[in-house]
């Protein structure tokens, strides 16, 4: 395990956290406050201090993939969605659900840089709010037919010094739930500079942007 992953085993849940992915939401915080303590010296997670059931759903509400567990006490396992999704969040990251294949690295939720200010990419880091980043997660819906499946892996692929190109099913939606476009193949910018945001227009080449 990472140096940076934290592990806090309960009786019948273990939560990890993984600081690395963490941009700081506080959906754990607000979410149970008796389990996710802030602002408090040493260990922060009190996984006993709700029920499994409860921990669990705080969990899979962190859109980064940070916040994971593992239940202990024969309960379900987080599974991939039965939709793949990617949500453009307004001023904000790609928050991503699905089996996930990040690079080399696997997982059911992530937050991806859009904004190209990212230290950590291709992970958010939240330099987005730093830097000013503005660009709308209500772009125009585009025409699309349904998907014959919506679910399976979705391959993610940071291209060098250029666009996210994922592969496999995903439906790319708006911060307020609206569909934009189905998609078995999409090149998404990373770069934040397309003037066709979320979608890659070459920008990046124009410009000369670096991922450093």
């Amino acid at each position: 395990m990472a140096d940076a992953i934290q592990e806090y085993r309960g009786a019948h849940i273990v939560v990890r956290f993984d600081a690395t992915k963490c941009i700081h939401s506080r959906n754990c915080v607000l979410g149970r406050p008796e389990v996710f303590r802030a602002n408090v010296p040493g260990p922060w997670i009190e996984p006993d201090s709700a029920s499994a059931d409860q921990v669990a759903m705080t969990a899979l509400a962190c859109p980064s993939g940070a916040i994971t567990f593992e239940r202990v006490d024969g309960g379900a396992q987080e599974a991939a969605p039965p939709v793949n999704t990617v949500r453009v969040r307004e001023n904000g990251p790609l928050a991503v659900h699905a089996d996930l294949g990040v690079g080399e690295a696997s997982c059911l939720r992530a937050t991806l840089c859009r904004c190209g200010a990212s230290h950590n990419k291709p992970w958010c880091d939240g330099s987005h709010v730093e830097a000013g980043f503005q660009a709308t997660g209500e772009s125009p819906t585009r025409p699309s037919a349904p998907l014959a499946a919506r679910g399976g892996r979705l391959t993610i692929t940071p291209k060098k010094d250029g666009p996210l190109h994922f592969s496999g099913n995903l439906e790319l939606v708006s911060g307020t739930g609206r569909t934009l476009d189905r998609l078995s193949e999409a090149w998404l910018c990373r770069c934040g500079r397309s003037q066709d945001k979320p979608y890659c227009d070459g920008t990046h080449k124009r410009t000369g942007w670096r991922e450093t």
